[in-house]
């Protein structure tokens, strides 16, 4: 499956944690009314079932309104909920085992954290990377390189695949993050965080098509 144009500029990445006291379901589609074009479910501490039950309960929205619904790292609940595509990073099943079984037309997202990932198979197969994080944040720990705006210019020279930004981006820096050679930015505090998603999003999509 490839993507060129990568046709997404403005992903959300959503947990139930990360809406803290609202309904995700409810932050989910404010956040596409103001402009998000894809949206990946990551519930890093659920159970497979309750995952799923989420990740079903937000492809009605998603499909209601024809965007993507992309599972992170769970291709199982992927599969269940029949979603989009899956994004994966270094200690998750790899995107060449992927595309073998279910996800051979679906979707591929994978993370790189080191460089010498731009040249194996795995990131040859994915249909976009993500660079993360290009700062670091508290959403994400467990990362290991910091890319800043170099590291995505230099991976930029590197690869012709659609990259996909994350770490700590918000209206202030979002397009000095495309300018440096993003495809799309991805956020979850600046929406989820946000006092009215939908103007959040709204004020992220204008300025990043600048």
């Amino acid at each position: 499956m490839t993507l060129t144009p990568f046709p997404y500029k403005l992903y959300l990445v959503i947990s139930e944690a990360d809406c803290k006291h609202r309904n995700f379901l409810d932050v989910a589609e404010q956040g596409i009314l103001g402009g998000v074009d894809i949206i990946q479910l990551r519930e890093k501490n659920a159970a497979d079932k309750a995952f799923l039950n989420n990740a079903l309960r937000l492809k009605e929205i998603t499909d209601k309104y024809g965007i993507p619904l992309i599972i992170n790292d769970n291709a199982l609940v992927a599969k269940e909920a029949n979603a989009f595509g899956i994004h994966v990073g270094l200690n998750d099943t790899p995107p060449t085992v992927l595309r073998e079984f279910f996800f051979q037309n679906k979707m591929i997202g994978y993370s790189i954290e080191y460089l010498d990932q731009l040249k194996n198979k795995d990131a040859a197969v994915a249909d976009y990377l993500g660079i993360s994080p290009v700062f670091r944040t508290n959403t994400k720990t467990d990362t290991v390189t910091e890319w800043g705006l170099e590291g995505l210019m230099k991976i930029r020279k590197l690869t012709d695949k659609p990259l996909v930004a994350i770490g700590n981006i918000h209206l202030k820096n979002a397009l000095a993050i495309i300018n440096a050679g993003a495809d799309c930015i991805a956020v979850v505090s600046e929406i989820c965080s946000a006092e009215n998603p939908q103007k959040a999003a709204f004020n992220l999509k204008n300025e990043i098509l600048k």
